[in-house]
């Protein structure tokens, strides 16, 4: 059944207590901006992939909307932002919420099953509205929006660092696990010798005794292959579970060094291995994500995750289609030397760098200098707003995590910008409050 439009709770109890509005601060910026948004427009909008009168109302959109907000703002948890915002009353008015709540409003595993619901296509909706409540606060000028950075970095996964021996260690035990819940009789686990052998071949390769390493190693791919063997003996028709676990297993059980498409974990196999030539980090594990930000002010206006490590002038297409239903279609869009050889042929005018300026004029040189300035926007993303290592599952949680990571990224900002537009404010009104010769109306 589709959710009820507020929160808020009728009870004749609430009679006697005091409603939100009259304990905080009307001036905080949570405040403002519970103001701005059009909740009733992302409320037809989600409220369309609920059915009509089935099963119990589903929770407010408003609540799930402002926990995913808070959530990549403040670099929470499911757990911790939910926990959190029992403590916090502007995040409780921020939810619609019109009395102060002392329990937990939903279960954090809520959270995950919303943005399965809410798709890549919700989340970007998400970010339109941070860019169209800066508009209406004028945080955001319209000028702005007519030229774009767009550039390319890495969302590495929540994995460990891939290794042989710790591979085939993982996905044997697995499978052991898999054969246990569907009573699958196996000759045997390899448990404990699999345990005693990943710890020698840690012991050796620390002390950098490598034969006896690659002995331990190949030992433990052996264990992998006996006990992938004697599943596929003792169940000829296994469920589609089981089926892709032993596809898993079976392509880390040949594939070699130097081989392309490897699995490098066994709960994501989708994870790839990019290198982005850092000195100090060589490799990354994760997806490929190209992100576009404005010129000026730093807000960005689109976050698309790829996979398949494809190069980078290839994206240029995908990441304009996506800033055009965004924000409109930008006039220029500025790129590094890593873009040359491109596809895009739109009406946006792409600006690739170049080593020396040349004939290049003078005011487009300007802004090609600027181009840079989304460097450290992407350093923001990773530190402070969940870029860094996504938590969330498959494929369609790699394209969700990076939109709502720049949502994120654009709310914290119309927070600091809407406490700077107050601020002036409330100096002005403590120092009429101090002087004797400007008296406030209803102050003696």
């Amino acid at each position: 059944m589709k959710p009820k439009k507020s929160p808020q709770k009728d009870r004749q109890r609430d009679l006697f207590r005091s409603e939100l509005s009259r304990i905080i601060n009307s001036n905080h910026g949570l405040v403002k901006l519970a103001k701005v948004v059009e909740w009733d427009r992302l409320d037809e909008l989600f409220g369309s992939t609920y059915c009509l009168d089935n099963g119990r109302p589903g929770v407010s959109t408003r609540l799930m909307v402002a926990l995913h907000y808070l959530k990549y703002t403040y670099n929470l948890s499911d757990e911790d932002v939910v926990t959190t915002w029992v403590e916090n009353p502007y995040w409780q008015y921020f939810s619609g919420m019109k009395f102060f709540e002392h329990e937990l409003p939903i279960n954090p595993s809520s959270m995950t099953r919303w943005r399965k619901r809410m798709g890549e296509a919700g989340a970007e909706e998400l970010l339109k509205e941070t860019i169209e409540a800066g508009l209406k606060l004028k945080a955001v000028k319209s000028f702005q929006l007519k030229r774009v950075n767009i550039d390319t970095t890495v969302q590495e996964k929540e994995i460990r660092f891939p290794t042989d021996a710790r591979l085939y260690d993982r996905a044997r035990q697995r499978l052991v696990d898999f054969a246990k819940d569907r009573k699958i009789n196996l000759r045997q686990n390899y448990n404990r010798k699999s345990k005693q052998m990943l710890y020698w071949q840690s012991r050796y390769s620390h002390a950098r005794q490598m034969k006896r390493a690659k002995a331990c190693t190949r030992k433990l791919k052996n264990y992998l292959g006996r006990v992938l063997r004697d599943i596929g003996r003792n169940c000829t028709e296994p469920d589609h579970q089981l089926q892709s676990l032993m596809d898993i297993g079976t392509r880390i059980y040949h594939q070699q060094r130097n081989d392309k498409y490897k699995i490098y974990s066994v709960h994501a196999p989708e994870v790839e291995c990019i290198s982005k030539g850092k000195a100090h980090k060589r490799y990354e594990f994760g997806c490929k994500v190209s992100v576009a930000a404005t010129s000026r002010g730093g807000w960005f206006v689109g976050a698309k995750a790829y996979h398949g490590n494809p190069y980078d002038g290839h994206t240029l297409k995908d990441s304009l289609q996506q800033v055009n239903r965004v924000a409109g279609e930008p006039e220029h869009a500025f790129v590094d030397m890593g873009y040359r050889g491109h596809n895009y042929r739109g009406n946006t005018q792409v600006h690739v760098d170049k080593r020396r300026r040349g004939r290049t004029a003078k005011s487009l040189w300007r802004w090609m200098k600027r181009r840079a300035a989304i460097e450290p926007g992407i350093g923001h993303l990773k530190r402070e707003h969940r870029m860094d290592r996504n938590r969330l599952k498959g494929v369609e949680g790699d394209r969700i995590n990076a939109i709502l990571s720049a949502a994120g990224m654009n709310f914290w900002k119309l927070l600091k910008r809407a406490a700077d537009f107050l601020r002036p404010i409330s100096l002005w009104l403590q120092f009429c409050q101090r002087t004797s010769f400007c008296q406030i109306p209803g102050k003696i």
